[in-house]
C-alpha cells in the first residue's frame, strides 16, 4: 500500500497516476480532498499505517517536517519515505534525524509542472541509499523519468541547483521586457529576436504571458520565491536577486499566481521595482525626501495605512526597523477575533509585505519581538511562525501583556532586519 501526503496542484494528479497504475493508495491532505479510487485518511498517522511507501508532496520544509512528525507514530519498520517536495538537502538531513532508524528515506523532488504531473512526464531527481532507491524505483517511474543522482540529499541539492538557473533566467527576462517597454522597444519584436538566441525556448514559453497576462498557475510564484530562498548561497547572487524580486511580488499578493505573473508585476512597478504613480508613488517620494536626513520612513501601499502617528518601518543604512504589526484590516476592524492562528497569519503577512518592500525576507530578520495577551496560546502562534521562519531562528523576545491598544487583538509582532547588499536600496 502507498500513502500519499499532500494533494495540492502537483500532489493530486500524482496520486491519481498511482491509482491508475493499479496501486492501493491512501491519501491525506490538510484540507480534506478526494482522489477517486483512493482511501481518504483523517490524519497523517492513519494515512501511513501499514504503508510500504510514503510519498510527501508539500509546500515547504516546515510543512514536511510537521506532517512527518505527525505521521511517525504510524510508520512501520521497513517503510520507505519518498520526500518529493522541494525542501533542500539540509531539511532532508533533518528528516533523517526525525524518522525512525528502521524507516528508509529517499529525497526525490521533481522537475515539471501540473501538465507533466498529469501526463507522467516529470523528471524525478532521486537521492538516497541504494537499497532505499531500489525499493521505490518502480513507483517513482509512474511519475516520469527517474534520474538517480547520488546518495541521501543529492536529489534535493540537484533540484535547487537546477532551479538556481531556471528561475533567475525567467526573472531576468521579465526585467528585460520591462526595461524594453520603458525605452520604446516593441515587445513582440524583442521576443522574436530572442527566439533566435540560446534563450529562444524560454522566450517562446513566456510569450503568452507577456502578451496576454499570466497563464493558469503551473508553478506558483510564491513557491518559486521559496525555492530561491532555499537556494541562497554566497556565490549565487543572481538567484538571491531573483528571490528578492519574487518575494516582493509575493508580498504584493501574487504568491498563488503562476511564475509568469512576474512579467506583469515588473511591467507595473518598473525594472527598478518601484511604481511611482498614484498613492504608492507619493509614499515612496516622501520616503525618498526624508531619506536625505539619514532615516527613511517607510509605509508600503501593500499594507493598511497607519493612523498618522507612526510609520510601518524606518530604515537607517542597511538596518530596517518594522513597527509592531497587528490583525487590523484597512477599516480598523479586527481580523480573526478570538483566533490566535488567524491573527498570527495576518500579522506575519503584514510583516512579510513590509520586509519585501525593502528587498527582505524573514531570513534577513535579526530580532523578533512578540507581545501576547495570553501566553497559553503561544503554541498556536509558534506553529504559524515556524511556517514562515524556516531557517536558523533570529534573536527573539516574547512577553505576555495584559492588553493591546485595540480590544480583540491577541498578538503584536515587531522585527528588525538587515537589508541584503544585493538590493538597490530603500525607496
Amino acid at each position: 500500500m502507498i500513502s500519499f501526503l499532500g494533494l495540492g496542484r502537483m500532489g493530486a494528479p500524482m496520486a491519481r497516476r498511482l491509482v491508475a497504475a493499479g496501486y492501493e493508495v491512501t491519501v491525506w491532505n490538510r484540507t480534506p480532498r478526494v482522489v477517486e479510487g483512493a482511501t481518504v485518511a483523517t490524519s497523517p498517522a492513519r494515512a501511513v499505517a501499514g504503508a510500504e511507501l510514503v510519498v510527501t508532496m508539500l509546500s515547504d520544509p516546515s510543512a514536511v517536517r510537521r506532517v512527518l512528525a505527525d505521521a511517525a507514530p504510524g510508520l512501520r519498520a521497513g517503510t520507505v519515505v519518498a520526500e518529493m517536495s522541494t525542501i533542500g538537502p539540509e531539511a532532508v538531513a533533518g528528516l533523517r534525524d526525525l524518522l525512525p532508524h528502521e524507516v528508509g528515506l529517499v529525497d526525490a523532488p521533481v522537475l515539471g509542472s501540473v501538465g507533466p504531473a498529469e501526463d507522467g512526464t516529470l523528471t524525478v531527481l532521486a537521492g538516497g541509499l541504494p537499497e532505499d532507491l531500489a525499493r521505490c524505483r518502480k513507483v517513482l517511474k509512474v511519475f516520469g523519468r527517474v534520474r538517480e543522482v547520488g546518495g541521501p540529499g543529492a536529489g534535493a541539492a540537484m533540484k535547487l541547483a537546477v532551479m538556481s538557473a531556471l528561475v533567475p533566467a525567467q526573472v531576468l527576462l521579465a526585467e528585460t521586457v520591462a526595461c524594453a517597454k520603458e525605452t520604446g522597444v516593441d515587445t513582440g519584436t524583442l521576443l522574436d529576436v530572442l527566439g533566435g538566441t540560446p534563450l529562444g525556448a524560454l522566450a517562446e514559453r513566456v510569450r503568452p504571458a507577456v502578451e496576454n497576462g499570466p497563464d493558469e498557475t503551473r508553478y506558483a510564484l510564491g513557491l518559486a520565491a521559496k525555492d530561491m530562498a532555499l537556494a541562497s548561497h554566497g556565490t549565487r547572487t543572481l538567484a538571491a536577486a531573483a528571490g528578492n524580486r519574487l518575494a516582493a511580488a509575493t508580498a504584493a499578493g501574487l504568491g498563488d499566481a503562476d511564475l509568469t505573473a512576474i512579467f506583469a508585476h515588473l511591467t507595473v512597478t518598473g525594472p527598478a521595482g518601484a511604481a511611482r504613480t498614484g498613492e504608492a508613488g507619493r509614499d515612496m517620494e516622501r520616503s525618498d525626501q526624508r531619506g536625505r536626513t539619514g532615516v527613511q520612513r517607510i509605509n508600503p501601499a501593500t499594507v493598511p495605512a497607519t493612523n498618522g502617528y507612526y510609520s510601518h518601518a524606518t530604515r537607517a543604512g542597511n538596518l530596517l526597523f518594522v513597527s509592531g504589526q497587528v490583525a487590523l484590516d484597512g477599516e480598523g476592524k479586527v481580523v480573526g477575533e478570538g483566533d490566535m492562528t488567524r491573527q498570527s497569519e495576518y500579522v506575519m503577512d503584514q510583516l512579510s509585505r513590509v520586509l519585501a518592500d525593502q528587498g527582505c525576507t524573514f531570513d534577513d530578520v535579526t530580532h523578533i519581538r512578540t507581545f501576547l495577551t495570553d501566553m497559553s496560546l503561544l503554541s498556536e502562534y509558534g506553529a504559524v511562525r515556524g511556517r514562515r521562519i524556516t531557517g536558523e531562528p533570529p534573536a527573539s523576545t516574547t512577553v505576555e501583556v495584559s492588553r493591546l491598544f485595540s480590544p480583540g487583538l491577541l498578538i503584536e509582532v515587531e522585527v528588525i532586519a538587515a537589508v541584503p547588499a544585493v538590493t538597490t536600496g530603500g525607496r
